[in-house]
C-alpha cells in the first residue's frame, strides 16, 4: 500500500502488481469534537457532519459526462456505483464508498474526479481525519493507495483525488484542492481546471 501526499500520483496497476478491473474508493472523515460544557454546547453545534462523496466522469477535454452522487447513485453506464449517503461521519473506517468497474467505463471517460462536499454548508474547519483510499476489489480487498488530508479551512468542498486513464492503466492523484459549493455541480469549473 502506498501512502500519498498532496499532489502525488501513482499507477494503480504498478502499485497493485497487476491490472485492476474493479476498485472501491473509500472516503472517510470525522467531525471535530466540540468542547464540553454549557458554552461549548450552546455555540458548538452538534458532533456530526454530513459530507457527500461524489464522482464526476470527464472526457479528455474536461467536459463532464456523468455524475454519481447522493441523488444519482449509479452512472448511466452502470460502471460507477455509490453505496449510499452517510449523514453523520460517525464511526471508524470508510464513511462512504464508491465502486468502479474500470473495464466497463466508456472509452471517452478520461478522468474520474472524487469529491467531498457539504450540502448543509458545513466547512472543513469542522472536519478532521479525512481520507481517500483505493481498494483492489478485483482479487479481494487489498488497499492499493491511501491519501490522508491534513488541511482544514473555511471551504465547503474538496477535490480530494482523481483517476486518469493512462494507456490501459489508471493513475491515482491526490489533490486535496479546496472548493466552494454545496453540491458537486458547483465545483465542476474548479475541478476541470485541475484535471486538464
Amino acid at each position: 500500500m502506498v501512502s500519498l501526499s498532496k499532489n502525488q500520483s501513482v499507477s494503480l496497476a504498478k502499485t497493485a502488481g497487476s491490472t485492476l478491473s474493479t476498485i472501491a474508493i473509500g472516503l472517510g472523515w470525522d467531525p471535530i469534537k466540540k468542547k464540553a460544557g454549557f458554552f461549548g454546547g450552546l455555540f458548538g453545534g452538534s458532533d456530526s457532519i454530513d459530507l457527500d462523496a461524489s464522482c464526476v466522469l470527464f472526457d479528455a477535454q474536461g467536459n463532464p459526462i456523468d455524475l454519481v452522487w447522493f441523488q444519482q447513485l449509479a452512472s448511466r453506464c452502470g460502471a460507477v456505483r455509490h453505496r449510499g449517503d452517510n449523514l453523520t461521519g460517525e464511526g471508524d473506517g470508510d464513511d462512504e464508498v464508491i465502486d468502479v468497474n474500470l473495464n466497463a467505463l466508456p472509452g471517452n471517460v478520461a478522468f474520474i474526479a472524487v469529491t467531498v462536499n457539504s450540502f448543509r454548508g458545513q466547512t472543513f474547519n469542522e472536519v478532521e481525519n479525512a481520507f481517500c483510499r483505493v481498494i483492489n476489489t478485483t482479487t479481494g480487498e487489498q488497499e492499493v493507495c491511501h491519501f490522508k488530508l491534513n488541511e482544514q479551512g473555511s471551504h465547503s468542498g474538496i477535490l480530494i483525488a482523481s483517476l486518469a486513464r493512462q494507456a490501459g492503466d489508471w493513475e491515482f492523484k491526490a489533490h486535496g484542492l479546496p472548493c466552494q459549493g454545496r453540491t458537486v455541480q458547483d465545483m465542476i469549473p474548479v475541478i476541470k481546471n485541475a484535471l486538464v
